[in-house]
């Protein structure tokens, strides 16, 4: 590559620029990484991923990318440093990797980023419960419901995280939609009692995208504190919520709810073992209650997403698990975004998604089908 290389350029031609190159590496060695970190964010841009970080990776960093790699393009300085590899080029241990390369720099021109497209009015007249709506794919998936006309009741933990959604969305809606920002943990039955009061008299859908992640430990170093509080939420949190919504949705004999699940429920070997069993017990979950009620007008499905650029990551993770799982993740896909989630999650909160009862769809961009 000999042109200016820009926040609009994706990671995988900053990678295939030798100045690029270089100042990657550099910049991820100081935090203990390789390029190959970034394997799966290679399809979006700079600027993208900088918005996508939430402030893990500053624009002012960003920024100084491309002002230094400027400044070594007009230097005629595009030999890599002593310090770093000459190329970006995975060591046998991750095979996937180079085939990754060859496809998104020399065989064939990189897919164009994806772009959300609104239908208006879709969820027009409707309520709508989202939780873990303060961030990630429950932020994602409130804002396009809300945008898209519905009454969203926006649920987390996090009221910081609430309220920037509103402000975010203020003023932005159409007629007849709202946020409607419940603070409440999903685990107590009071406060699920609280979301189901602040949603009124009907539900038509319910997205139970709260999570937490775990450890990566396998069975045999995973703690009590970690499995209970991990199935608490992803799980008991889950059913709980599926529960107190249920009974108005068979009352009116229609009413859509789709779970998030993940690749962790369709495999072994994409977490610890506290949020695998969780997810599989999810996946469980949604298709006992999708053959329960079938025939009442109430489907119940899930969405498993692959990586996505969430921000929720793991504390003190466990060393052996951790390696375990990065082993198999040489096949994994290109990481999303949450609104490409979004956009799966609320084809089945949707109307739209009528015939569809009991499934699991692996949102992953492929990953599950390797």
């Amino acid at each position: 590559m000999t042109t200016e290389l820009t926040l609009k350029n994706t990671v995988a031609e900053w990678l295939a620029d030798p100045v690029g190159e270089r100042l990657l590496t550099e910049m991820l060695a100081a935090a203990g990484a390789t390029p190959k970190a970034l394997t799966p964010a290679r399809r979006l841009s700079l600027g993208k991923l900088v918005k996508l970080s939430r402030g893990k990776f500053p624009a002012e960093a960003a920024e100084a990318l491309v002002t230094r790699a400027a400044e070594l393009r007009a230097a005629g300085d595009t030999v890599p440093s002593s310090t770093a590899p000459s190329s970006t080029a995975p060591s046998s241990t991750a095979p996937s990797d180079t085939a990754q390369s060859t496809v998104g720099t020399t065989s064939a021109p990189e897919p164009a980023e994806w772009v959300e497209e609104i239908s208006p009015g879709r969820f027009s007249g409707e309520t709508v419960v989202v939780t873990g709506a303060a961030s990630g794919i429950g932020r994602a998936t409130a804002s396009r419901v809300a945008r898209e006309g519905g009454r969203v009741v926006a649920v987390d933990m996090t009221q910081a995280g609430l309220d920037e959604l509103a402000a975010d969305l203020a003023g932005a809606l159409p007629e007849g939609a709202a946020v409607v920002p419940v603070v409440a943990d999903i685990t107590d039955s009071a406060a699920v009692a609280r979301v189901v009061g602040a949603a009124g008299e009907r539900v038509d859908a319910l997205a139970n995208v709260a999570g937490i992640m775990d450890r990566f430990a396998p069975v045999h170093s995973v703690d009590d504190a970690t499995w209970e509080k991990v199935l608490a939420v992803n799980v008991t949190g889950t059913m709980k919520l599926l529960r107190a919504v249920v009974p108005g949705m068979l009352a009116a004999a229609e009413g859509r709810v789709v779970n998030v699940a993940s690749e962790a429920g369709l495999r072994g070997s994409a977490a610890g073992a506290a949020y695998t069993a969780s997810k599989h017990a999810v996946v469980g979950l949604t298709k006992n209650a999708a053959y329960m009620y079938t025939g009442t007008g109430v489907r119940v499905n899930a969405v498993a997403p692959g990586g996505v650029a969430t921000g929720m990551q793991p504390r003190d993770v466990d060393e052996f698990g951790m390696g375990r799982v990065q082993a198999g993740m040489g096949i994994m896909a290109d990481i999303a975004m949450p609104e490409q989630l979004a956009a799966s999650i609320t084809f089945l909160l949707s109307k739209d998604s009528t015939n569809v009862n009991g499934q699991i769809l692996a949102s992953d961009g492929g990953w599950s089908a390797a």
